[in-house]
């Protein structure tokens, strides 16, 4: 049946119409078809009704739901790993796998729940998710909604961190070195970056520094245990400001660090203003993927070209940013210098270092010859 509304999902139950609004953090549309479902379905044809974009409204055991949701991933691999014409560089090969990417996110994206106006979900053996639902959505509102079980999933994974917390060496020894990552907020688990941050040296002003684009905060954390007497964080997103409002709370950083909404710098001037941009060059396709996609390079090349006449006298600016684009052919490191001469910047220093994570050293990972090579920078700047 074809749903009418883009605001909200409509399907035939019991022989009555029914709807509920829809909710797609990723921001997919409403698909247009609609079926109910249950333990009977069967695998193969569920793969192919949500290949042909048909959501699947599930009516059956939750733990079964889970169980289907993993069956359909295995057959996307599956229909992955046919052979192909080999790309012929390496930016083809990332579009080909980002397509990939969209493609299994809109297939798994089409098994959906119905989860009430509580935020309670009426299945059989459902977990009670209410409290992972309203820390990202919100207080209940009365209004039931249809999401994509995937997305549940992971509302439950964000609720897992956000509890348990990262230990960041960075912020010195245990316990008073965890960072809690809100829903939809990029969690810091990559510190190679942050021992960056940890180790490069301070401008002889040390009483005022700024963090671009905080996220859950981190950054501004390092900077003020680092001895910055106070840091001004901003971000535009309220979910990482209510994030890192959070865990400078948590630290005990409240009196020295202070969040600011603001769209990259905020008025004045500082000693050192750091930023750590989306790495690639890209249109994100979901909530997460906006802390490491950046649209036609849009925080990069703001902050790079603004960042001179925010400079307080003798201070400078640290950039932390992957060459990952490089190695993947979106971005050439004489376009990034390039960017630095007609910000009116020049290069003080550069730290590098190499990832230590996963994916860094995964032969199978579709981009590995690229994540081989991957550095990440600490580029010091000044004006020239």
């Amino acid at each position: 049946m074809d749903t009418p509304d883009a605001a909200v999902l409509a399907w035939q139950e019991g022989g009555e119409p029914r709807q509920a609004r829809w909710r797609s953090e990723s921001g997919w549309p409403v698909p247009k078809r609609v079926q109910l479902a249950d333990d009977q379905l069967p695998a193969d044809l569920a793969y192919r009704l949500a290949s042909e974009g048909t959501a699947l409204l599930w009516r059956g055991d939750f733990q079964n739901a889970r169980q289907l949701l993993q069956a359909l991933g295995r057959r996307l691999d599956r229909a992955g790993r046919k052979p192909a014409a080999a790309p012929a560089t390496p930016a083809e090969r990332f579009y080909r796998h980002r397509q990939a990417q969209g493609r299994r996110a809109r297939v798994l994206g089409m098994l959906v729940i119905e989860v009430e106006g509580d935020h309670g979900i009426a299945l059989r053996r459902a977990p009670d998710l209410r409290e992972a639902c309203a820390e990202a959505w919100g207080p209940p509102d009365g209004q039931p909604c249809v999401v994509a079980l995937r997305e549940l999933v992971g509302l439950v994974g964000a609720h897992e961190w956000r509890k348990k917390g990262v230990e960041i060496p960075a912020l010195g020894p245990p316990p008073a070195n965890r960072i809690h990552p809100h829903y939809g907020v990029f969690s810091p688990v990559r510190g190679e970056y942050l021992d960056l941050v940890a180790k490069a040296a301070l401008p002889a002003d040390t009483s005022l520094a700024w963090d671009i684009g905080t996220g859950t905060g981190v950054i501004a954390a390092v900077l003020a245990r680092r001895g910055i007497e106070r840091v001004v964080a901003t971000d535009l997103n309220p979910r990482a400001l209510a994030c890192a409002r959070d865990n400078i709370g948590r630290l005990k950083l409240a009196g020295r660090v202070e969040i600011v909404e603001a769209d990259l710098f905020p008025p004045g001037t500082a000693p050192l203003v750091v930023c750590n941009p989306p790495w690639l060059p890209g249109k994100p396709g979901t909530l997460l993927e906006q802390a490491v996609y950046d649209p036609d390079s849009r925080m990069l090349r703001g902050f790079v070209a603004g960042l001179r006449e925010r400079l307080a006298p003798g201070g400078q600016g640290w950039l932390v940013l992957s060459d990952l684009a490089e190695h993947l052919g979106l971005r050439t490191r004489d376009e990034l210098l390039a960017l630095f001469a007609a910000g009116g910047l020049g290069v003080i220093e550069r730290l590098d270092v190499r990832p230590r994570h996963p994916k860094a050293s995964d032969a199978d990972d579709p981009l590995a010859m690229a994540r081989s090579r991957e550095i990440t920078s600490l580029w010091r700047l000044a004006p020239l």
